[in-house]
């Protein structure tokens, strides 16, 4: 797999290079494309499979497949969203290009985009966020409607021909830019626009896009005007009414540029509202990756308490959190252990905790103890003995005191109720 490219192909792709793509996609793990075709199944034919990839890459003959078009919860509770499932072959010729176009456009990056960037994540911009949030009374929450479905592709390419001069980057980018989406009723839907979400290279140019489009125009037309950016979702931070106006107005005409449009009802101006900030204004709190800002109880250095403008988790994500823990039906799972609930829940609760709970973590108390009060009806219905409530509750913390690691979230919430 160290074997470089061989002479008699038109395009420099190594083999290695496909080998390491096929790592990222295989540790990313992911569902089957149209073919059907899942992760291990490819992999009984690893060999021959990647040496297909390597060669009509590199001899400039690869034309990707239709992508399957799979409808997902967004990630933070607000509605659905269509995401483009490649197929594993397809994934991992995505990713060769994604990774070399990575290393090219990496370093002009905006340094308040956060999204799909190595070292950087969503909590750091909820970070900088709330610390700005802080400082400026005003902000332009921005949210543009159905970026991944509205790019257009001439700016796309454009944009990946002035920073990449590999000419096998742009023939790719170009084809999968055409590659149909198969609805799930087996129609091939064609398009003139969008890049799909859910494939490996479509955060790279969705990025890229957004450089031009958003970033560099705003360091050029505003640059006292700072901002967080992850992919199409952006707080701007303004000091006055006024400014937020004329901001906002300025981005509807440089949207409608490059051909695409604020959501009408997603974007608005707010105001942060605290103790030391007592305006009235329509509005008061925004959302930003699954996070509500607003003005929440905080104890200051003397103890007392006071309105912060703070962020926690949103309405949003605690409802479809709670619809999770809901389908786990943990109180009917009296075939298992509670060690074997543990080792089925822990790995998602601790990545709740990890993200939800970085910031105001006591929003989340409502939820773990929801969790809690589950098991404690497992108690009662696997054993007949601790049916009553006294008895069950005795249990419980018998439990708790005992093993208080077995639930990652006991140390936060050890109680039911």
């Amino acid at each position: 797999m160290s074997e470089l490219k061989s002479p008699a192909k038109p395009f420099g792709i190594s083999k290695w290079e496909v080998w390491e793509a096929y790592q990222r996609v295989k540790a990313n793990k992911g569902a089957p494309g149209v073919d059907g075709c899942t992760l291990e199944a490819f992999e009984k034919d690893l060999k021959g499979n990647l040496y297909k990839v390597w060669n009509r890459m590199s001899s400039g003959s690869y034309f990707p497949p239709p992508v399957l078009a799979v409808e997902i919860p967004k990630p933070h509770g607000d509605g659905v969203r269509t995401l483009g499932v490649p197929t594993v072959a397809d994934r991992v010729a995505q990713t060769v290009v994604a990774r070399r176009l990575e290393t090219e456009i990496e370093p002009i990056f905006h340094p308040d985009s956060y999204g799909y960037r190595p070292r950087r994540s969503a909590l750091d911009a909820v970070a900088v966020c709330r610390r700005r949030c802080w400082k400026y009374n005003w902000v332009v929450d921005l949210d543009i409607q159905a970026f991944f479905d509205s790019v257009r592709w001439d700016l796309v390419v454009k944009a990946v021909e002035a920073h990449s001069d590999a000419p096998w980057v742009v023939l790719y980018v170009k084809r999968w830019l055409q590659a149909p989406l198969q609805l799930p009723d087996g129609s091939l839907r064609v398009r003139d626009r969008g890049t799909p979400q859910g494939s490996p290279v479509s955060p790279v140019l969705a990025n890229l896009f957004l450089h031009y489009a958003l970033d560099m125009w705003m360091a050029r037309t505003f640059p006292a005007v700072p901002f967080e950016r992850y992919a199409d979702d952006a707080v701007l931070h303004c000091v006055s009414e006024r400014q937020a106006h004329q901001v906002h107005r300025a981005i509807e005409d440089r949207m409608a540029e490059v051909g695409l449009r604020l959501h009408p009802a997603k974007t608005r101006i707010v105001y942060c509202k605290d103790a030391n900030r007592r305006l009235d204004h329509e509005h008061t709190a925004f959302t930003f990756l699954g996070y509500t800002f607003r003005a929440r109880a905080a104890r200051g250095r003397n103890g007392r308490l006071f309105a912060s403008f703070q962020p926690a988790i949103s309405r949003q994500a605690l409802t479809t959190l709670g619809r999770q823990v809901r389908r786990w039906r943990l109180h009917r799972r009296s075939d298992v252990t509670l060690a074997d609930l543990a080792r089925m829940i822990n790995p998602v609760i601790r990545g709740w905790m990890a993200y939800y709970g970085a910031f105001y973590r006591s929003a989340l108390s409502a939820l773990l103890t929801r969790i809690n009060s589950y098991l404690v009806r497992w108690i009662r219905k696997k054993y007949k003995r601790l049916r009553p409530v006294r008895k069950a509750s005795a249990a419980w913390q018998r439990a708790v005191t005992g093993s208080p690691g077995l639930f990652a979230h006991w140390r936060w919430v050890p109680t039911f109720r």
